[in-house]
């Protein structure tokens, strides 16, 4: 089951909108050899969620990520995933109802979250951040510091520099990349605390792990 709340027009942003799903999860099974539930697993390790956590995914593409944080939470808990593409949300919302679990998908944008102060228990962002112009990151890592509970914890994976310039890679970060001490800054200067950060799976794809005030 899924609730989607906004059936607007997709908020104005400053960034890249992708609006390819069916492709893009074509491409996030060919990046991971096929093993995407594998990755996702992963990814969700690092974020370390607990029944009945109130979850965020910002930039959430076609929901796979939020799906599986479901699972995690149980029956208690509750998982948002919020993004700019009505097309991305639209896979998301068919993937969620197939897989029979209630995750609220909402458009919006990552610089102005539609959500109210420290609601959430934990926010990841995966490979979305690089999408965005220098100050939309800025204002995206305060947005996510603001609707973290006292305590919450933060994720974000992303690109941080490959070294091959062609292939398979480069269909994903053609538009850029994050480096890790630079997202490592984004999230200090926002107001969150660096908890750790490495390599995640591929040599290039980075974590940072952060909390918020208690």
């Amino acid at each position: 089951m899924t609730e989607t709340t906004d059936r607007h027009p997709p908020p104005r942003t400053h960034g890249l909108l992708v609006h390819a799903a069916a492709r893009y999860d074509f491409l996030v099974w060919l990046l991971t050899l096929g093993r995407e539930r594998a990755f996702r697993e992963k990814i969700l390790s690092f974020a370390n969620l607990k029944s009945g956590e109130a979850v965020l995914d910002v930039g959430c593409g076609t929901g796979s990520l939020a799906i599986a944080a479901r699972r995690h939470v149980g029956s208690t808990g509750t998982v948002y995933g919020i993004d700019a593409s009505p097309q991305m949300l639209a896979r998301a919302e068919k993937k969620a109802s197939k897989a029979g679990l209630e995750v609220i998908f909402k458009n919006g944008a990552a610089q102005a979250l539609p959500f109210p102060d420290a609601q959430f228990d934990a926010v990841m962002s995966t490979l979305m951040l690089h999408h965005l112009p220098r100050k939309g990151r800025e204002q995206c890592a305060r947005e996510i510091c603001r609707v973290l509970k006292p305590c919450g914890r933060a994720l974000v994976v992303d690109f941080g520099g490959s070294r091959n310039r062609g292939g398979l890679l480069a269909h994903f970060h053609r538009h850029g990349q994050v480096k890790l001490d630079e997202i490592v800054a984004l999230l200090g200067e926002a107001g969150l605390t660096i908890v750790d950060s490495g390599a995640v799976v591929f040599r290039d794809l980075q974590f940072v792990r952060a909390s918020a005030p208690c």
